[in-house]
């Protein structure tokens, strides 16, 4: 009993050692501490001071400059929606001068479908690859459009591997079936029936409501009679 009561007061006396050490520690370095806090303190005020009375503002005058650029493309007036008329910027120079903004970044889609839809795919490619989103349906549709780019400059296998990649990316009715037949169609084109036949069976399984599914059927029958 003696021997546990002097281990217990070892140990007391051991985290009181420790707690000293640690107030003198930070008694020692209380400006250090105090130097990390104000500097702590001052990034996040400096980015919710650039966030209202910078960035918040080039967004609202992005938007405006952008409506115009939307409406050209909606029109499938594509050279005015890249280049502006000269009174609304277009979306190549919203890219260049709001570079920091969600609505250059939506630009870069724009631009991409854009150059697809005028032939220059090189140009499609170039933006489409560099923009990114989580949007459930803008991110398949982008990776679509750059295997489309891809498809028409004569690249199969990069084609291929961004239709597949936007058939899983987001399970909906959709996108999904589009390119899943997408792919399908090029693997056969490729010589692959049996890997086309795969995609055009998960459509027929996952989405026999949509336009595709209701029209799957005679695509496995070629399938199946080629094999």
């Amino acid at each position: 009993m003696a021997k546990k009561k002097t281990t217990q007061h070892d140990n007391l006396q051991n985290i009181e050692s420790a707690l000293t050490k640690t107030e003198q520690f930070i008694e020692d370095n209380q400006n250090l501490f105090l130097y990390i806090i104000g500097g702590i303190v001052l990034v996040v005020v400096g980015y919710l001071a650039i966030t209202r009375f910078y960035i918040q503002p080039r967004q609202k005058e992005a938007q405006s400059q952008m409506f115009m650029a939307e409406q050209y493309f909606e029109k499938d007036s594509f050279n005015l929606a890249l280049n502006g008329d000269g009174n609304y910027l277009g979306f190549l120079d919203i890219m260049d001068e709001y570079g920091i903004t969600r609505q250059a970044k939506l630009s870069r889609y724009y631009a991409g479908i854009s150059y697809l839809r005028l032939g220059q795919f090189s140009e499609a490619v170039d933006y489409l690859s560099r923009f990114k989103t989580k949007d459930i349906l803008l991110g398949p549709v982008s990776r679509g459009a750059l295997g489309d780019a891809y498809l028409e400059l004569g690249e199969q296998e990069k084609a291929l591997k961004l239709y597949e990649k936007a058939a899983t990316m987001s399970d909906n009715e959709m996108t999904a079936p589009i390119y899943l037949m997408k792919a399908g169609n090029l693997l056969e084109s490729m010589g692959h029936p049996e890997a086309a036949l795969k995609h055009y069976n998960n459509v027929k399984k996952k989405y026999p409501d949509t336009m595709e599914g209701r029209m799957i059927d005679k695509y496995i029958s070629r399938v199946s009679a080629k094999k």
